[in-house]
């Protein structure tokens, strides 16, 4: 394991060396590892990340095809997000100085939750801007999965989490998973889908967005998705301020919510699936906390808990 660890340090000394020849690098430290990536931190401000798809074509497609993405959101996004550096294609490898900020999953969460509204907003103008794009303008596939094999996927996820899902909540989930989900209908839109906290980056004293990371899953989905993110990590009052804040023209706001919570209460089987499997424990307590909005005691009704997440007075129209 040392030598592997060796090893790959090794590697990101040398794809940095041969493409920023004039850049001495003076440490090398691993940032994290994800499904689809590793992570390292050149000198505390630059990152090199490495895709891990196994197939060699596959991975310099999606590298490439991840970098033409940064370009087109650089130009819509009103929040930061990286630019690429330099590229390797037939390693993945995807190099660019950090943003300023933190990853807002690596903040307290009793400080999370009081700034919950704040960010919320600020997500919810950065949805505005992404949803309003032109499809054929960014160049994605869409990954717009119908909702009964969301719920199919939840239920496998679940089954491998269930011991881990504290006892109080486990009727509340399976009656979940028993209930029809909500309607498919909707008008997909470009989204980053994978809002989740640790790709949000925060100034952890100003407590403002500094920027957006991982764009490497961004496609054509249900616009409600990344609401369903905002809604597991942040919770209610988070996604309520998101949604305040979203314009559109083209969905049904009142819906969305409803998506949007089906949407999250299905996801975060497979990340605390994630979080044990990798032993990340920040992942698995994240998933746990949201349980207690997610998946209250008695069992939730759908409509209810939409209710719940959209601002008062909120017409079932778009604006």
């Amino acid at each position: 394991m040392a030598s592997r660890r060796r090893d790959r340090v090794a590697d990101v000394r040398s794809v940095v060396i041969a493409h920023m020849p004039d850049y001495q690098v003076d440490s090398v430290v691993q940032l994290g590892e994800g499904v689809d990536n590793l992570a390292y931190e050149v000198n505390g401000e630059l990152i090199v990340r490495f895709g891990k798809e196994p197939d060699l074509a596959r991975r310099a497609a999606l590298l490439n095809h991840e970098a033409r993405v940064l370009a087109a959101v650089a130009d819509v996004s009103p929040l930061p997000v990286p630019r690429p550096t330099f590229t390797v294609a037939e390693q993945g490898c995807l190099a660019y100085f950090k943003l300023p900020g933190v990853p807002l999953v690596d903040m307290p969460r009793h400080r999370r939750s009081a700034r919950g509204a704040s960010i919320g907003a600020t997500l919810g103008e950065l949805l505005t801007a992404l949803h309003a794009v032109a499809i054929d303008r960014m160049a994605v596939e869409t990954d717009h999965q119908p909702v009964a094999e969301w719920r199919h996927e939840a239920t496998e996820n679940y089954v491998t989490v269930a011991g881990r899902v504290p006892a109080a909540r486990r009727r509340s989930v399976e009656a979940f998973l028993d209930a029809a989900p909500p309607h498919d209908g909707c008008t997909p839109t470009f989204s980053h889908n994978d809002l989740g906290i640790e790709h949000v980056l925060v100034d952890p004293v100003a407590w403002t967005v500094t920027g957006i990371i991982d764009w490497s899953d961004a496609a054509v989905v249900d616009p409600a998705c990344d609401f369903g993110l905002i809604y597991r990590d942040l919770g209610p009052a988070a996604t309520r301020a998101a949604i305040s804040t979203y314009r559109t023209d083209a969905n049904d706001v009142a819906a969305l919510g409803e998506r949007a919570v089906f949407y999250a209460r299905c996801s975060v089987f497979e990340d605390l699936a994630y979080g044990i499997e990798t032993e990340q424990g920040k992942y698995v307590d994240k998933s746990l906390a949201a349980m207690e909005w997610l998946f209250p005691s008695q069992p939730p009704h759908l409509d209810r808990a939409a209710r719940d997440i959209n601002p008062p007075g909120e017409s079932r129209h778009p604006r």
